[in-house]
């Protein structure tokens, strides 16, 4: 009874054989068509679908050329077929839809919904942390202390090698020329007297900025007295730099924090909406299902409405463009707003009630997640 599996894949390949005609030799074409399997190649037992009916093994034969093999890893990775683009499509018009499908039993022509927010996430988070490493500091306004630190800062293996590179020769380029500048004045200050400047020298030599000014994100108004505040100077200043001078790498250091802290957040947005609606008696793995429905649709809305407001200011600008974009913004309030009535089915009132003190809970959460996340960016080595 072992061999029993063993000879029925035995005898099928032997007919198989049979059946097929002989191949051909030399350069001549080859018979691509392979025929369909019959019996499991892992346990023997016979096939009656796409899958094994007693272990579960997909009935593919991996003996094929590789586009067909790149063609079923990317339908098991993002079940990349129709029902993606369907997915895509129900997400920007109904974004209700899929929670409500989800929570109906009908989930096969969906994907997933924590694998359709990891997708539209990846994609946003790319997009903000591409712009966050746009942002540049002149270092033409920088002194040679602020360099050096900025040089040693970009010895972290983090940073890509291409803004390495960037920054690096924007300080080579700005350090070659702005010493010479400072070095030789130029021919009208050297021959005409300006006995007001002598009498008083520049404000820049005389009041030095105040040392606990680290840019617009940090600014400490007098001298740090408890040991919290010193550190977080001290932070800040290795951080930042003095002045903001490394303001953009902390940025951009900070906004590849941000997926992190947005899917800790997600649980607890679906935890306030379970406060929320606690006596409708609706699951906590439901709440779930719907943020990560909701979170997705805010992801996808969003870059589609910056890059339809990029488009109109270079096309149409002026009042007619502006009121698009408002009906824009509108539009995805009101998504939200509806989504949230379809899936809780409650009346109009209880809605605009809660859509705006869950609102409210929802942006005094964020607002905390990302002090935290900034005290986190900065305390971390």
């Amino acid at each position: 009874m072992a061999d029993e599996p063993a000879k029925i894949i035995l005898g099928d390949t032997a007919i198989t054989s049979i059946e097929q005609p002989g191949r051909r030799r030399f350069f001549r074409r080859k018979d691509r068509q392979r025929p369909p399997l019959i019996h499991c190649e892992n346990c023997g037992a016979l096939l009656t679908g796409r899958w094994c009916s007693q272990c579960g093994q997909a009935a593919i034969d991996y003996r094929r050329s590789f586009r067909h093999v790149i063609v079923d890893v990317l339908d098991s990775f993002l079940n990349w077929d129709s029902k993606f683009f369907a997915t895509i499509g129900w997400l920007i018009a109904r974004p209700w839809h899929l929670t409500n499908q989800f929570l109906a039993g009908r989930r096969v022509p969906y994907v997933h919904p924590l694998r359709l927010y990891l997708l539209v996430s990846i994609l946003f988070f790319f997009v903000i942390n591409y712009w966050a490493k746009s942002i540049h500091a002149d270092p033409s306004k920088l002194s040679a202390d602020d360099r050096a630190d900025i040089a040693a800062e970009l010895n972290d293996p983090d940073i890509p090698p291409a803004v390495k590179a960037r920054i690096r020769g924007a300080l080579d380029a700005k350090g070659r020329t702005q010493p010479e500048a400072q070095t030789s004045p130029s021919p009208e200050t050297a021959v005409t007297p300006q006995p007001s400047i002598i009498g008083s020298p520049p404000p820049s030599v005389t009041s030095p900025s105040p040392s606990g000014d680290f840019g617009p994100l940090v600014q400490f108004d007098k001298p740090p007295s408890d040991p919290f505040e010193k550190w977080l100077e001290q932070r800040a200043k290795e951080k930042m730099g003095e002045h903001g001078s490394k303001m953009a790498l902390f940025i951009a250091t900070l906004f590849s924090n941000l997926p992190y802290m947005m899917l800790c957040c997600i649980p607890l947005f679906a935890l306030v909406l379970k406060v929320l609606y606690v006596r409708k008696r609706v699951f906590y793995i439901d709440h779930l299902v719907y943020a990560l429905h909701i979170h997705s649709f805010a992801y996808l809305a969003i870059m589609l409405i910056v890059l339809i407001t990029i488009g109109l200011n270079r096309s149409i600008p002026g009042t007619f463009a502006g009121w698009i974009i408002a009906a824009l913004w509108i539009t995805f309030a009101t998504q939200i707003f509806l989504s949230i009535r379809r899936v809780y089915r409650q009346g109009w009132f209880f809605t605009v009630f809660k859509f705006f003190l869950g609102g409210i809970a929802y942006l005094f959460v964020l607002a905390i997640a990302l002090a935290a996340t900034f005290f986190i960016t900065i305390a971390s080595p």
